[in-house]
Parts: structure tokens; C-alpha cells; sequence
């Protein structure tokens, strides 16, 4: 099977809803919000729509105060290492959204993968804005470009921005879905010891203003997380010729390299040095999501003995469900449109 890009302006394309497919199909691009076949959709869309945050109504004012006197040399460090890798694949995902969308051929999935490319936008203004509050402007250009010089930041980029790369010189189907894969991996496993760090902050009373940065760009990529998890559940029942038993190993492979990568960024930025935190926790904790992510596809768990949350690690749920905000979107009832500062840490 190939595949095709959609083209842009389509007058022969079809308007049977029953027609309508994730992949070559035959689209109009009209942008129909109430004739859906992916109908989950319409509650995503509502969803990620209530999201709508602004970074800088978030006061950074302790922040400040806490960067320059009140981490320790360690947190600092792991403060601005995180930092430069969350900035910098939040970018390649805004970058990236627009040529997975080229491929989609059902109008419902693109309008919101159009959202979600307008929130790693905003997530990556986020990044910035705690930067610009807490360094000075050459500071904030030493950390925002620290993967260029950093081999293990450069490492920790590559195995996403490579599998990207891949696609746009290889535009396949398999290709596609090993995209959408990387894409899941980062929402759902690769971001998770960088927020983990952040909340870890908040249970010691630091840096309270990034934490609440956080807790929304959380929020948002859990939607995200979910928008991909869907899309690829659709992918196996359109295209089931995606998930042989030989390209389901490979998938699987896949999450466990995402996962061994988080595990050997998470022991280089964290360690044993974060107060608060250890590498048994952390790495029984980025298993645990190991599992949960290949559960979440339908595939067999990937490590014995870490189906469930950590209890050392519960506390991560805590701040990431703040407001109720849920670990599990389809679990979650939509809330209404809240400014960001209105989000108080009182945990």
C-alpha cells in the first residue's frame, strides 16, 4: 500500500461520512463539525479548547528569588538541562504535527492536530518565559541551546528527531505510524522525568511559578498523548496490514527504547543527587509507564512486576491531576475555560 498527501483543493472529494478514512482517503478538507466519523473527536476538541492557558498571567516572582539562592547546585543543573530539552522537542513537535496532518485524510483528526501544534507553540513560549523571568538573556541562550553542545542532551534529541526525519524521507505507511509511534513515545513516556522533577521541586516549596507552567503543559500533553493513542487504535482497525505480528514487535521495541532513554537521561539529569528523589524510584516509575503506554495500544506488557504505579512515586499523580486535571483524558469530564492563575498550590 502507498501513501498519498492529501490534496488541498479537492471538489471530487467524498462527503459520505462512511467513507471517510485516517489514511488515504478521498477528502473534501471541509472542516464539518457536526457530520464525524471519529467521533471522540468532538469532546477532544471541547477538551483541548477549555485548555486555553496564557503563560505569563503565572506569577514567577519567587522563582526568581529560589533560581538564584535557593536550589541546590544539582537542581539548578537539572533545572536547566530539563528545561533545554523540553523547549527544544516541543519545537520539533510544532514543526513536526503539520507533515503527520498532510497525510490524514479525515478533517475531524487535522482540526485537532491543529490545536494541538498551536499548544506545543504555546508550550515552548512557556519554556521561555521562565527563562527570560529567572536568567539573563545570555543565560537563557546558554540553556536553550545547551543540546547543541551537551552529547547526552544531543543523544537524548536524536532518537525522536531522527524517526521524524525518517518519514519525511520516507513517506510510507509503515513510516507514518512509526511516526505517530514517536510521537506517542515523547508524549508519553519522554516528557514524564522532566515534569516528575518539576513536581519534585513543588513538594520541597520551590519554584512554585514552574510547576504551575507545568502543571498545564501537562495537561495539554496528556490531551496530545490521548489524540495519538486514538489515531493509532483507528490505524489498527482501518489498516490492520500496519500491525502484523512482526510490526507490533517492532512498535514494541520502539516504546522500550523510549523508555531505556528516559531511564538513562533521568539517571544523567537526576540521579541520586535531587533531594527528594532516587533512581530506584524514578526508574521503577518510568517502567510503570512503560506498561501503561503499551496497554494503552493493545499490546502485552513490556516489564514483569511493574503494572502499577509505585507507591514511593504517587505523589506524581497528585500534581499531575491538579484541578481535575486527569491522568486519563477519556476519564475526565471537560472543565471550563480557567485563566492560568487559577491554579493554586496548596498541595
Amino acid at each position: 500500500m502507498k501513501l498519498k498527501e492529501k490534496a488541498l483543493f479537492n471538489a471530487q472529494g467524498d462527503t459520505d461520512v462512511a467513507l471517510r478514512s485516517m489514511i488515504n482517503g478521498n477528502t473534501t478538507n471541509l472542516n464539518d463539525f457536526n457530520n464525524l466519523k471519529y467521533e471522540w473527536t468532538s469532546s477532544w476538541y471541547r477538551q483541548a479548547m477549555n485548555n486555553f492557558w496564557i503563560p505569563e498571567e503565572i506569577n514567577m516572582a519567587q522563582d526568581l528569588k529560589d533560581y538564584r539562592s535557593h536550589l541546590s547546585p544539582a537542581e539548578k543543573r537539572a533545572y536547566d538541562k530539563t528545561l533545554s530539552f523540553l523547549v527544544f522537542l516541543d519545537s520539533l513537535q510544532t514543526a513536526n504535527l503539520p507533515n503527520v496532518g498532510s497525510y490524514i485524510t479525515a478533517n475531524e483528526v487535522n482540526l485537532c492536530l491543529t490545536i494541538q501544534a498551536f499548544q506545543e507553540a504555546v508550550h515552548s513560549q512557556a519554556y521561555s518565559y521562565m527563562l527570560d523571568t529567572i536568567c539573563s538573556p545570555e543565560e537563557r541562550n546558554d540553556i536553550l541551546y545547551q543540546w547543541k553542545n551537551d552529547e547526552r542532551l544531543l543523544k537524548r534529541n536524536e532518537f525522536i528527531g531522527n524517526l521524524y526525519n525518517d518519514f519525511l524521507e520516507n513517506k510510507t505507511p509503515e513510516q507514518l505510524m512509526k511516526t505517530m509511534m514517536a510521537n506517542y513515545i515523547l508524549e508519553g513516556i519522554y516528557f514524564y522525568s522532566g515534569f516528575m522533577f518539576f513536581y519534585n521541586l513543588g513538594r520541597t516549596r520551590k519554584m512554585p511559578g514552574s510547576v504551575q507552567n507545568i502543571r498545564y503543559i501537562n495537561r495539554d500533553e496528556n490531551t496530545h498523548l490521548w489524540l495519538f493513542r486514538n489515531m493509532i487504535l483507528e490505524l489498527r482497525r482501518e489498516n490492520p496490514e500496519l500491525f502484523t505480528d512482526e510490526l507490533v514487535e517492532e512498535y514494541k521495541a520502539m516504546l522500550k527504547k523510549g523508555v531505556q532513554e528516559e531511564i538513562d537521561w533521568a539517571r544523567y539529569v537526576i540521579g541520586n543527587d535531587i533531594e527528594g528523589l532516587n533512581m530506584d524510584m524514578v526508574e521503577d516509575y518510568i517502567l510503570y509507564l512503560g506498561n501503561l503506554r503499551a496497554k494503552q495500544l493493545g499490546f502485552s506488557p513490556l516489564y514483569e512486576g511493574h503494572e502499577d504505579i509505585p507507591a514511593s512515586m504517587a505523589w506524581v499523580d497528585v500534581y499531575a491531576n491538579a484541578n481535575d486535571i486527569k491522568t486519563d483524558f477519556f476519564e475526565a469530564k471537560s472543565t471550563a475555560y480557567a485563566k492560568a492563575g487559577a491554579i493554586t498550590d496548596d498541595l
